[in-house]
């Protein structure tokens, strides 16, 4: 047996041997006298074997093939093979050459036939008739050996399982060890060359940290010792408009057991990074650590380019979008401009009656608010700052937004809106919502090159919507007659990038902008399209909870009502300043001017006679029309302000705000009407002068 012997038959074991478990003893008789073996059967009767009878030497070669005995009994005198040949053929076979043989005869009992059978191998010779306790006693001590030889191989084996087993174990473990220190050290050199600080740190309140990665320095400038040492570092230089929100995220992870935020922390060159933050709550804590407090197990990661790149991508979509608005919007103010200078022209040249007259006026006036109206949706779509969502009616929302889409799609397009009556509400972030349509909407017009049909739907859904959207969304379709996409191309609209207009044409960014901002708003997008048939996009959000307050928007009144007090009014604009002036002055008000935010504070130290400052927002001279009003305002607390802007440019001038903001243009009577319920407002102040009423014109 070589060496890799026991190693395949223990790896061919399913099991390991049992050294309790052995096999009963067989007993071999070979004679052709039936009468002698059913004796041999009688004699060895209760020994602990089993006796198999055989009639020839065949018969018991064949037997010895596949079995194994403890003895076997051979009849020396048999017709054919005689024991001696059956003899012979045992001793020759090498699992058969140590088997027990004893030799039955009645006849051979000369001394020349008992040297012959020893010879042949027999290791014992019993004559018959036979004494059947001579012959038991003989078989006896041949099943003990067979047993006790049977048992010590056994545990042998068993022995061997052991150690081979062992070997495997312990070569196993060798094995194992070697690979998880390799593990370990391609882990720790991942983790210094990523960007990601990982984190242990109480679940409470300043949430202490317990261990912080080397890789925080790389980020923030500060060793992870100053983190550990310092229980409140961390917290103390988060940003403080994020502070709030940070801990309220954090402590939530009690009850949830997981948490994520992002938040500015301030790194140590005094600059202000985006951090990514998230974590799961640990186990609890054994006895013995940090009195039982749980802790919290996150990681950290600097997100200050994403938030960049998220940044420069919306504002490079919504400047994208607004380009695709440009040819539109550039026609349909040429036919307003048209309509204002050629009726101006003509009341110039010749004199016409008064009814003639006032056609033109209206047409004027007509003409420039439809401007007036462009120029607000141009400026809500593309002002860069950073909404939020709000309740709105989605319905009302795309009624509002039509015109603009009209006039992106161009005349060659027909737009058409089925929109259900009632209101739509969801919570969503409305100039996203319209850069989607207006994404949507410019890539129908270029699916439909002939022109076509643009359909906009929006409803409440019956059934469940796709992914886990329950019944009762708002689903909102765009669909358009082009020439529709491949399933190839259909599987690929939502990727960045991806497009299949010329270069020059478009970034690929419409649709994934669009696909982004839905599943934002925790809510499904589905495209349904085929070549030749045009395509449907299905936008499904949430349904709000509660719809929003309605927006009460007051009527101007039929007359204008003015009065006689005073009023300053700061305008930088000469010719917004001479019909300010004239308007006021009309409805009987005593008007002082102003072109700067100095000059009117002069002024209003001088007279303390001005009862109303109304002023711009955005004037030149460094100093605006909020800081204006805030200066005359500490100095004068009885004085009350109305602003005015075409533009606020600066998130910050809304935020500051603490007066009311009309915007322009305005309407004569809008503004009359804002004046007076101002100066109407109760304040200390002498009683109201005598006013008069002028008929609106």
């Amino acid at each position: 047996m070589g060496p890799d012997r026991p190693t395949e038959i223990v790896t061919a074991l399913a099991e390991p041997p049992d050294p309790l478990r052995l096999s009963r003893p067989k007993v071999l008789v070979v004679d052709d006298d039936e009468r002698n073996g059913f004796a041999a059967v009688q004699a060895l009767e209760g020994l602990d074997c089993e006796v198999v009878v055989v009639s020839s030497g065949e018969d018991a070669l064949r037997r010895l093939l596949t079995e194994e005995y403890a003895v076997i009994l051979l009849d020396l005198h048999m017709p054919g093979m005689d024991g001696f040949e059956t003899a012979a053929l045992i001793r020759g076979r090498k699992k058969t050459a140590r088997t027990p043989i004893v030799f039955l005869t009645a006849i051979f009992r000369d001394e020349a036939h008992i040297f012959k059978a020893y010879s042949a191998g027999a290791v014992d010779m019993v004559f018959k008739p036979v004494d059947p306790f001579i012959l038991r006693a003989k078989v006896a001590v041949f099943v003990d050996i067979f047993r006790r030889t049977e048992e010590a191989r056994r545990l042998a084996a068993h022995r061997q399982w052991l150690l081979e087993e062992n070997a495997k174990i312990q070569a196993s473990k060798a094995e194992a060890e070697k690979a998880l220190r390799r593990a370990e050290a391609h882990q720790e050199a991942i983790l210094k060359s990523l960007p990601i600080v990982f984190h242990t740190r109480m679940a409470e309140p300043p949430f202490a940290p317990i261990f912080v990665s080397d890789n925080v320095e790389a980020i923030t400038g500060f060793p992870a010792e100053r983190f550990v040492a310092e229980p409140g570092f961390g917290a103390s230089r988060i940003h403080p408009d994020d502070l709030a929100r940070v801990v309220e995220t954090v402590s939530a992870a009690g009850a949830t057991g997981a948490y994520a935020c992002e938040f500015r922390w301030k790194c140590a060159d005094g600059s202000y990074r985006w951090l990514s933050d998230q974590g799961v709550l640990g186990p609890e804590a054994r006895e013995g650590e940090r009195d039982g407090e749980r802790q919290i197990l996150g990681v950290i990661m600097d997100a200050t380019d994403r938030h960049a790149l998220e940044e420069q991508l919306a504002q490079a979509q919504k400047m994208e979008a607004v380009g695709q608005l440009t040819g539109g919007v550039a026609h349909d103010f040429n036919n307003l401009l048209t309509v204002v200078l050629g009726n101006i022209e003509i009341m110039g040249r010749r004199a016409e009656d008064d009814a003639r007259r006032a056609q033109r006026i209206d047409a004027i006036r007509l003409a420039a608010e439809r401007g007036r109206d462009l120029t607000k949706q141009l400026l809500a779509f593309s002002r860069r700052q950073n909404l939020t969502p709000v309740t709105a009616d989605v319905g009302d929302l795309i009624r509002r937004f039509a015109p603009l889409l009209r006039q992106a799609v161009g005349e060659a397009v027909v737009v058409e809106l089925d929109l259900q009556e009632a209101p739509l509400w969801a919570n969503v972030d409305v100039s996203q919502l319209e850069a989607a349509l207006l994404n949507l909407s410019v890539n129908a017009r270029d699916a439909m090159p002939e022109g076509g049909t643009l359909t906009l739907s929006a409803g409440v859904t019956a059934t469940a919507g796709p992914g886990d959207l329950p019944a009762g969304s708002v689903r909102v379709a765009v669909r358009d007659t082009g020439v529709g996409m491949s399933a190839a191309v259909r599987d690929r609209v939502f990727e960045p990038f991806f497009t299949t207009k010329e270069i020059g044409r478009g970034s690929g960014l419409g649709l994934s902008q669009v696909y982004g901002f839905v599943r934002q708003s925790e809510g499904q997008v589905r495209i349904e399209s085929e070549p030749g048939k045009g395509a449907c996009v299905e936008l499904y959000l949430p349904a709000s909870v509660a719809p929003a307050r309605p927006t009460v928007v007051a009527e101007a009144p039929d007359a204008m009502v003015g009065g006689s007090e005073k009023i300053l009014i700061v305008e930088d604009d000469p010719s917004v300043l001479r019909f300010g002036v004239d308007l006021l002055e009309g409805l009987g008000y005593a008007v002082v001017s102003a072109t700067a935010a100095e000059e009117a504070l002069s002024i209003l130290r001088r007279d303390s006679g001005i009862e109303l400052l109304f002023s711009d927002v955005v004037m030149p001279g460094g100093v605006n029309g909020i800081t204006l009003s805030e200066t005359a305002r500490r100095e004068n607390p009885a004085l009350k302000v109305l602003l005015t802007s075409g533009f606020v440019g600066h998130r910050v001038f809304q935020e500051r705000a603490a007066h009311a903001i009309l915007d322009k243009p305005y309407e004569p009577r809008v503004l009359a009407a804002r004046i007076r319920a101002l100066l109407d407002e109760p304040a200390k102040r002498p009683p109201a002068r005598r006013r008069k009423q002028v008929a609106a014109s």
